[in-house]
């Protein structure tokens, strides 16, 4: 069985980086989408941008968390009490702007604030805004925000995510495209050794020139020039397709020779996992799209701002409200009374800018920032629909590219095929053979181009849908 050995190293707890030299190992496209998804630095700072997010909402929901407190003063000077004083209270903010206020006070002593009870004595009441941060306010407006912040962290990570493993893909299939390249002209180089051995042995029959074998030899020797080439691009790509591979201790990993792509690497992306339909694609990206979620996402926070800035515009009338009470229930029947007869405290502040300059150009920047951002959103919207619509347009020109590439292919082997044919009958001679055998490896390359491109092709139609996770 073939092992999956990058895979199996970044799973398990520890890692070996002890590799058998002549055993070859298989990394496929979605191993290394896993190791990412899993390893990647750039991923797991995008996750703590989100877990920073979700601190931040908690931070905000404090704005609404009951407050408990406890007030405790005396004063005792040359040997006269002046006073002993202690509160305590309750405040309960609630989403409508309005706070709830339930306490006790009690106020001892010879020398005080004659305005103040002296005694024991509770209160209950409210406190509230009737027109400025009525209908909301700054705690409010955070919460709102936070939580939009929280979406737009979630967003962000997609479209990292989205962004990197489309970078991996190029990288995956270049060096897929590498090793396969290095695998046909090392095929080609067996080939000219067993016909260079053949024009030897012709030669020494008395059956063919000298020149002949000098011919053959060279086209061999081009070969191996050309393998030790390909086998460098080949180990290039690895460095390359090594920036994405790290282990689960944040440590960065080079890939080893001996890992090499799927032996069935022209069957290993299963098209039916992907959308491949335009019009799908197209109203994905429009409804989903992870940047265009973030547009979305800082839309709804500028017009959150704005109808705070709104409230600048607004005078502020903020109404306080106690009933109280001559003992330590609240709620005693005897010190209840109608509103605004006995035992209550109120209080009325009105406040209001007369030019209400800051509040104008507040609002008027809010709204500019509202319509900045609208622009870029639709600018936004058009440019994806175009890259979607390219994308597609050229996995549909690969897709038929292949097809014509595969018997142009074929029609170079048969050629190839019937000119060695002719030269074992001593009707050709290696000149034409050489020739066509090069026409073959081109086709063969432009081939295995091609095949890459397509699947390159597939995950950027994923990747300009905002698909890639």
């Amino acid at each position: 069985m073939k092992k999956i050995i990058v895979i199996f190293l970044i799973l398990v707890s520890n890692w070996s980086l002890a590799f058998s030299q002549d055993t070859l190992s298989m990394l496929s496209a979605e191993d290394l989408v896993n190791i990412i998804k899993l390893y990647h630095p750039t991923v797991k700072q995008a996750t703590i941008g989100v877990q920073k997010s979700n601190a931040d909402l908690l931070i905000a929901r404090g704005a609404f968390d009951p407050i408990f407190r406890n007030n405790t003063t005396r004063k005792k000077f040359g040997g006269e009490d002046y006073y002993q004083y202690s509160n305590t209270e309750l405040k309960i903010p609630t989403w409508y702007g309005i706070e709830v206020v339930g306490g006790t006070e009690s106020l001892l002593g010879d020398r005080f604030d004659p305005s103040e009870t002296s005694g024991k004595t509770s209160y209950y009441g409210i406190n509230f805004s009737l027109v400025k941060n009525l209908v909301i306010d700054k705690r409010r407006a955070y919460l709102q925000q936070a939580k939009i912040y929280q979406t737009l962290a979630e967003e962000d990570r997609r479209n990292i995510i989205n962004d990197i493993l489309m970078q991996a893909m190029e990288d995956y299939w270049n060096w897929v495209k590498a090793y396969q390249t290095y695998i046909v002209v090392s095929n080609i180089v067996e080939i000219n050794n067993t016909r260079l051995d053949f024009v030897r042995k012709s030669f020494n029959n008395g059956e063919r020139a000298a020149i002949d074998t000098t011919e053959a030899f060279a086209q061999l020797q081009s070969f191996q020039i050309l393998k030790n080439e390909k086998w460098l691009d080949f180990l290039n790509a690895g460095l390359e397709l090594s920036i994405y591979l790290w282990t689960n201790k944040n440590q960065s990993y080079l890939l080893p020779q001996n890992i090499i792509p799927q032996t069935n690497w022209q069957t290993e992306l299963k098209e039916d996992k992907y959308n491949l339909i335009l019009a799908d694609l197209l109203e994905n990206a429009s409804s989903n799209h992870p940047q265009l979620n973030m547009y979305r996402a800082k839309l709804n926070g500028l017009e959150i701002d704005r109808k705070l800035k709104m409230q600048e515009l607004l005078p502020t009338v903020d109404v306080k409200y106690n009933q109280l009470s001559k003992t330590y229930n609240p709620f005693y029947n005897g010190n209840v009374s109608p509103l605004l007869e006995n035992n209550f405290q109120y209080g009325l502040k009105i406040e209001m800018p007369l030019r209400i300059s800051a509040g104008r150009g507040e609002y008027r920047k809010s709204l500019l920032k509202l319509e900045e951002t609208k622009l870029a959103f639709a600018q936004k919207d058009v440019a994806l629909e175009i890259k979607i619509s390219k994308y597609f347009n050229q996995y549909l020109n690969l897709k038929n590219q292949i097809d014509l590439q595969k018997n142009n292919l074929l029609n170079y082997k048969q050629l190839v095929k019937a000119e060695e044919t002719r030269l074992i009958n001593g009707e050709s001679n290696l000149f034409l053979i050489n020739t066509r055998e090069n026409k073959m490896l081109e086709a063969q390359e432009k081939l295995i181009e091609l095949q890459t491109k397509y699947f390159k092709s597939i995950y950027a139609l994923q990747w300009s849908a905002g698909l890639l996770q």
